[in-house]
């Protein structure tokens, strides 16, 4: 099965190079130490294979750390090997984003044509799913609705993230499942801006140019300040993950602006309100 990274993963990762780093240490050095091959040290480094805390033991007595780092550092690698509920839902989520929201603190989204997953009714993630997978059969895009109303209850922990979600108001007026299915989701997102952990802004068409042209993207923060936030593009052609602080500086300015331009949240929730009437 392949490994999807959790925050505690990555952040295992980061440490395991920041202690090779410190030791003056190659790659290829530690791996004839060892007895590895230089991949294998390359992939823990990376985050692309599960830790084993036998491992990582080994790498921590090589590097010479003690405890208490030390035993942080082994319980680090347990709690990241350990599967989240999406690992049996390995087939649908192709990426490791899921793993890396389901422990955020703060979720913040600019998305131009689509009500966010997290906020989707059932009807509407069934027609989102049909249109644009091109799923080869009617299980396939069940087995996803299912792995996706699982994923929503996320909002209902009593530690539930922030979700900060912005997007386009051509989103209340795109009839995605047709006329019903759009009215009760309007009434399903104006119930949404009622939560006290979710903010919900609409970019009005008097916008004009403004700083999400580029298309949607996602920004994940932690309660952790030794993780660093994690801004996500999706496309077509794969996911993409940037954490270097330019980057997510970079995005952390155009999500600003972007809500700048929106509309605030009690006028959104209007706009939305009104949307939801006006849907039969």
């Amino acid at each position: 099965m392949t490994y999807r990274p959790t925050v505690r993963g990555r952040r295992l990762a980061r440490e395991l190079r920041k202690l090779r780093e410190e030791q003056g240490l190659t790659l290829q050095e530690v791996a004839d130490r060892l007895d590895w091959s230089r991949a294998t040290i390359s992939r823990l480094e990376t985050s692309q294979t599960r830790p084993r805390p036998g491992d990582i033991a080994d790498i921590l007595d090589l590097y010479g750390v003690n405890s208490p780092e030390r035993d942080a550092l082994i319980t680090l690698a347990r709690q990241a090997g350990q599967r989240g509920w999406w690992t049996a839902y390995a087939d649908v989520f192709t990426g490791s984003y899921v793993a890396l929201e389901d422990e955020a603190s703060q979720i913040r989204t600019w998305d131009p044509q689509l009500v966010h997953g997290l906020l989707q009714i059932e009807a509407y993630s069934r027609a989102v799913i049909t249109a644009g997978r091109l799923l080869p059969g009617p299980e396939d895009i069940e087995r996803r609705i299912a792995a996706r109303k699982i994923r929503q209850a996320l909002l209902d922990r009593p530690n539930a993230p922030r979700l900060h979600v912005v997007f386009d108001e051509a989103v209340l007026h795109r009839y995605i499942g047709g006329r019903a299915v759009m009215g009760a989701q309007l009434d399903a997102l104006a119930r949404a801006t009622e939560r006290p952990s979710v903010t919900v802004q609409v970019l009005p068409y008097t916008a004009e140019a403004h700083a999400g042209l580029d298309g949607r993207f996602t920004i994940l923060s932690y309660p952790n300040p030794a993780d660093p936030e994690i801004a996500y593009v999706e496309g077509t052609m794969g996911d993409v993950y940037l954490e270097s602080a330019e980057a997510i500086a970079k995005h952390g300015d155009r999500f600003q602006r972007i809500e700048e331009a929106a509309l605030s949240p009690e006028e959104s929730a209007h706009l939305i309100a009104e949307a939801a009437r006006s849907s039969p």
